[in-house]
């Protein structure tokens, strides 16, 4: 039986970056949302900034019951002291049975902290979240070993149970305009905003090290680019379509592009509209990481490759023939040069 002590409520970390309020927070509420049912609780989606984009009241929409807002000037540059410490004050004041966080690099700094204050575990990267019947346990699934294995965990015996989730692992529902929830500014003690570390600025990423996360396009390489020379290819495509470079480990391993690049259970998870696979296989771990893209375009040179099982439009040939010809294309089409 379930734990009588265990709330059927749930607690979401929602993320603000720079005034903008972050897509990962509508995935997270919406599951939640979808758990919630099941266990006959409520949804909370906690918000700490100094300014934000967009009405809180939105995330009702998405299946929040209650918004609590923490807004304070003093949020304006990340603090994981702070914001560790508001979040396990709201833990501690509204007992939920489950938190979950987006496992983002804000995220992940804040939630093991939390797990630690709070007396309880943490399980990290989770790529599935369900509820186990008979028990009403969170059943937190993410990859193992390497990738090479996925892994059911839960955590019976401490309260709350937490995990951290990656952003688009969830898909984002239509919202529910007629939904009803409250909306709260929650003031807290000067405590809770001692720290000691003292954030100096922010330097956000610009260029090639845009959030590929954000893309609605993603031109990925894998192994068949051969050289680091060879994404320059890739470049000139994602700037056509507007779109972002992604990579398979192979291609990070062997150093022809950044980490913040890659793709896979290793990497990050991506669900953009139309992803190109460009001399990908197609590992396990990588299709793990991009297999709910809204239409998966293939170009392999091998007709076996597992890549193409999932593709939409499989492209069997040289690479170096058929992204030209692409690139090419494209370029007439839209009138520009080369």
């Amino acid at each position: 039986m379930r734990n009588p002590s265990a709330s059927g409520d749930i607690l979401v970390l929602g993320e603000v970056r720079s005034g903008r309020l972050h897509r990962v927070t509508l995935e997270l509420t919406s599951k939640a949302r979808s758990l919630a049912d099941v266990l006959g609780g409520e949804v909370s989606t906690l918000l700490m900034y100094d300014r934000i984009d967009r009405d809180p009241r939105t995330i009702v929409h998405y299946g929040a019951d209650r918004v609590t807002c923490v807004r304070d000037e003093r949020l304006r540059l990340f603090d994981q002291e702070v914001q560790s410490t508001i979040l396990s004050f709201v833990i501690g004041s509204t007992g939920p049975g489950i938190v979950l966080a987006p496992a983002t690099t804000s995220g992940r700094t804040i939630m093991p902290a939390v797990a630690a204050m709070v007396g309880t575990g943490l399980t990290a990267d989770c790529t599935g979240l369900e509820i186990e019947a008979g028990t009403g346990l969170l059943l937190q699934t993410r990859p193992a070993i390497g990738g090479n294995i996925m892994a059911t965990i839960t955590t019976p015996d401490d309260l709350p149970q937490m995990a951290t989730v990656r952003p688009r692992t969830f898909a984002v529902p239509e919202p529910d305009p007629d939904r009803v929830g409250r909306v709260e500014e929650l003031t807290l003690p000067d405590r809770c905003f001692e720290s000691r570390v003292e954030p100096l600025g922010h330097e956000g990423s610009s260029g090639d090290d845009v959030n590929i996360q954000d893309r609605d396009v993603i031109i990925s390489g894998g192994k068949g680019m051969k050289r680091e020379e060879s994404f320059r290819l890739l470049r000139e495509l994602a700037e056509l379509l507007d779109g972002g470079v992604g990579a398979s480990r192979a291609a990070v391993d062997n150093k022809w592009i950044a980490y913040s690049h890659q793709v896979g259970l290793s990497g990050k998870v991506v669900a953009p509209k139309v992803y190109f696979a460009v001399g990908i296989s197609g590992s396990v771990q990588h299709l793990a990481g991009m297999q709910t893209s809204g239409l998966v375009v293939a170009i392999n040179k091998d007709p076996e490759a597992p890549i193409f099982r999932v593709a939409d439009i499989g492209l069997c040939g040289d690479l170096f023939d058929i992204v030209p010809r692409l690139i090419e294309g494209l370029r007439e089409r839209k009138g520009v040069s080369g």
